[in-house]
């Protein structure tokens, strides 16, 4: 059976954190994904608290509403110093490709809907289109990418209040793509600035964009704009336009996520984490209240991998990390108890956009991130979890899900390598 110190059950955020910083404290880790990584859903945006859990924000600093939230929030376990700490990896890991860094306070960021998101870490690409600065914006729009309507986005933004005019245009992609390729498909064409009739892509792009500017000092895509050589692509688009460019955060498959994946995995990679992906993990051994293996379906044949430690981190109930049906809430790998009322009916509230319990429910854990049974006793006491598998609070009201996952996917793998 192959052994390693530490074995991390889920890709996503949270997990390729745990992974990385048990790594970073001399652990041996192996990584097991089963699915496609959430980031690629995900905007690539990095919010710690931009809301209360009563509501009240956008906030400016999330670090000051820390100490007020609940005491079933993950936030509370891993306190303040261990958020920041979290951010501190990040930031190694990601160096320039992304801000925020210099301050504690929130950045708002345009969302692809018109909407300013309240954020912490935000991509390089989308730093030029931040809603506190004046400079007017024009956003463009492709005939082809019907998920961005730049004219809406910039009429939701003037309604917002932004302290700048915005303007949206829609033009055609330059090259002949068809109505329903893959925003990859258009990144692909700018990295290779791919010949078109009238000139190679970044060039025909830019020439169709300035025929729309009137004295607008920045421009702002669909977040397309390259994957391998996205700075390049937005250098050169600059350079022709004289504008500052930026990309906007899209609807998935989103970009920047998969620039944050590739990332991660670069930094996964070069600290040693062996990862396994498209094997679902389906059992476990263990023996007097600790975790001693975990089992992997590989292509029908049952593999264990042994561990001192096991960090869950296999996502809520959007990620299948948390199930239900008319049993109740469960968590389906080891099983680990998930607070839930007995009456479905008492899940969710009659207002759409209510308060809704189900939106809380996850596992729950002692400070040290292990998950506690129906009477608050540790489960197992090597088994850690980390992200959006945790219950006690609402990532999607707060936007705090990235946050979350980098706190708690670092302080459990610091505490699985320690074991």
């Amino acid at each position: 059976m192959v052994r390693d110190d530490v074995v991390v059950v889920g890709g996503g955020l949270a997990g390729m954190t745990a992974a990385l910083a048990a790594a970073r404290d001399g652990a041996s880790v192996r990584l097991l994904s089963h699915t496609e990584n959430t980031l690629r859903q995900a905007s690539g945006l990095i919010d710690v608290l931009g809301y209360t859990p009563d509501g009240v924000g956008p906030l400016p600093d999330p670090f000051d509403a820390l100490s007020a939230l609940p005491d079933a929030h993950p936030y509370t376990a891993v306190g303040e110093g261990g958020v920041r700490d979290a951010l501190a990896l990040f930031d190694d890991v990601t160096g320039a490709t992304y801000e925020g860094g210099h301050t504690a306070r929130n950045a708002l960021v345009p969302t692809f809907g018109g909407r300013v998101k309240p954020t912490a870490r935000y991509p390089a690409s989308t730093a030029a289109g931040l809603a506190s600065r004046e400079a007017d914006a024009l956003l463009v729009g492709f005939e082809s990418l019907p998920d961005f309507d730049a004219p809406l986005a910039a009429d939701r933004l003037a309604a917002a209040g932004v302290p700048f005019d915005a303007r949206g245009v829609t033009v055609s992609f330059p090259g002949d793509l068809r109505a329903d390729a893959a925003v990859t498909r258009y990144a692909r064409a700018l990295d290779a600035d791919e010949e078109t009739d009238d000139a190679p892509a970044r060039a025909a792009l830019a020439t169709a964009v300035a025929a729309h500017l009137d004295g607008e000092s920045r421009v702002g895509f669909p977040a397309i704009l390259g994957d391998e050589h996205a700075a390049d692509v937005r250098a050169t688009l600059e350079g022709v336009l004289a504008v500052d460019v930026f990309e906007i955060p899209t609807a998935p498959p989103s970009l920047p996520g998969l620039r944050l994946e590739d990332t991660f995995h670069d930094a996964l990679r070069d600290a040693g984490v062996t990862i396994e992906t498209g094997n679902p993990v389906v059992g476990f051994d263990a023996t007097d209240d600790r975790l001693t293996a975990v089992h992997v379906d590989h292509l029908g044949t049952e593999r264990a991998y042994g561990a001192d430690a096991v960090v869950l981190a296999t996502g809520g109930l959007i990620g299948k990390g948390v199930e239900t049906d008319r049993a109740g809430v469960r968590e389906p790998i080891f099983d680990c108890h998930v607070p839930a009322p007995d009456d479905r009916y008492d899940w969710f509230r009659d207002d759409a956009f209510g308060d809704h319990p189900f939106a809380r429910f996850g596992v729950r854990t002692d400070d040290a991130l292990r998950p506690l049974d129906e009477t608050g006793t540790v489960e197992f006491e090597n088994l850690y979890a980390a992200g959006s598998v945790l219950g006690g609070y609402d990532f999607a009201a707060e936007k705090s899900g990235s946050g979350v996952s980098l706190a708690t996917g670092y302080a459990a793998g610091r505490g699985a390598a320690n074991e």
